[in-house]
């Protein structure tokens, strides 16, 4: 029987020992699937989302109602609403996992050694994975979606603000597991918010394989400096959209609009615009009057704040601080800056981003490919919004974060991402000499 977890009020103790040694059982079952199998089970889970979706839904709403008596600001409400509509695309998607190409078993290459030896990489599960989450009870179902598709047991810690929402979320994922014969274990949620369970968590190196934090700089910093486990951190988006004095204005402001406000209060939104100081005296107060209608604040320096802070453009404009561009806003705010050259505005951004999504407006190829060339973030994009940065969009399913390191994963982490390899030699009784 899947187990019962218990409603917020009925913290239990939670024992990370056992939760590991269930969860290294579970993968070593899950990495032995086939893609029909794992399959199967992720359309048994799609099933039981939109069957329990009102369950759900009842959870999340007193997790909202909580949210607002604790004064949480609007954009992180917003990160932890569930709606009918937002339930039945995560139905969807995981729908679209079990519709894409199972990495694990794939040989990445092959070759026939001089000693007649057949030597290959092959795709295998990372093993158990450890993620540490805040506000976005959806990120419960990508991981688990994920970590299925890919034979990864996971051991998922979310944020308090959520946590009647998670809980409802993984007994849906459990019934399906129990419904498709396979392990509860593959999926378990740490069912008390005591942060000591983090730490503990980061500790136990014997049984969990990767450690992914998805949240603010202060859980990746705990991660980074206590994990004895590898640790994949990213998520955390300083994003910059430069305008250059090539681009076509009246597009740009589309694309700046998607950028800012289409969900502000997530890692790929728009945070800095940078505007070449030949177009900036007409271009920004199109900019404040388009952002206006949605109550986009600025944030202006120097010679945009001399532009903007007059005019009848309808925004609230507020002069820059000195710390206003090192800030992921996740609000209805945004930075904005004139500079001299494509080169100003690269140093900028190689001195403000967090290497997540940034990008230029142009319609100058030979600017668009020195932009591409110099700036080393996770996604670099010419004439987008820095809002693709996504596994959905990018085409992988869902993501269980988007890396902004260079080591192993870089951007969405899809399916890809949560396999490793392993060498296989086929010899004919060979001996080496």
């Amino acid at each position: 029987m899947a187990q019962v977890m218990p409603q917020p009020t009925q913290f239990q103790t939670v024992d990370l020992t056992a939760m590991g040694k269930a969860a290294r059982a579970a993968s070593r079952q899950l990495a032995i699937l086939t893609s029909d199998r794992k399959n199967q089970a992720l359309l048994v889970i799609a099933d039981e989302l939109e069957a329990q979706a009102q369950t759900v839904l009842e959870q999340n709403a007193q997790d909202i109602a909580d949210g607002r008596a604790n004064g949480l600001s609007d954009a992180l409400l917003d990160r932890l609403l569930l709606t009918p509509e937002r339930v039945a695309g995560l139905a969807a998607d995981v729908r679209k996992v079990a519709d894409l190409p199972d990495p694990v078993g794939r040989e990445m290459e092959g070759r026939v050694l001089p000693n007649g030896m057949r030597l290959s990489r092959r795709r295998i599960p990372i093993g158990v994975l450890g993620v540490i989450y805040e506000a976005r009870p959806n990120v419960t179902i990508d991981i688990a979606t994920l970590s299925l598709k890919t034979g990864n047991a996971v051991i998922l810690r979310g944020g308090k603000e959520t946590l009647r929402s998670n809980l409802a979320l993984v007994r849906v994922i459990q019934a399906g597991l129990e419904k498709a014969g396979l392990p509860l274990a593959a999926v378990q949620y740490i069912a008390n918010p005591d942060r000591a369970l983090v730490r503990e968590l980061l500790r136990l190196d014997e049984y969990v394989d990767m450690i992914i934090p998805r949240g603010g700089a202060g859980l990746h910093r705990l991660c980074r400096e206590e994990s004895t486990i590898p640790v994949i951190t990213g998520g955390i988006g300083i994003c910059h959209l430069f305008v250059d004095e090539s681009a076509d204005l009246e597009r740009s402001l589309d694309v700046i609009e998607n950028a800012k406000v289409q969900r502000p209060s997530v890692c790929n939104a728009l945070d800095t615009l940078l505007v070449h100081q030949a177009v900036a005296q007409e271009f920004l107060p199109r900019v404040a009057a388009r952002l206006a209608q949605s109550g986009v604040e600025l944030r202006a320096a120097g010679r945009a704040w001399e532009i903007l802070r007059q005019g009848d453009h309808g925004a609230k404009v507020l002069e820059a601080g000195p710390e206003d561009f090192d800030q992921e806003w996740l609000a209805l705010i945004l930075g904005v800056k004139v500079v001299d050259s494509l080169d100003e505005a690269i140093e900028h951004i190689q001195e403000h981003s967090t290497e997540h999504s940034d990008g230029i407006l142009t319609d100058n190829w030979t600017h668009a490919t020195r932009f591409v060339d110099a700036i080393n973030s996770a996604a670099v994009f010419v004439n987008a919004s820095t809002r693709f940065n996504d596994g959905g969009q990018f085409g992988l399913g869902a993501e269980v974060a988007v890396s902004t390191q260079k080591l192993h994963a870089r951007g969405p982490m899809g399916l890809e991402e949560l396999t490793t390899y392993k060498w296989v030699v086929l010899g004919d009784m060979h001996v080496r000499p």
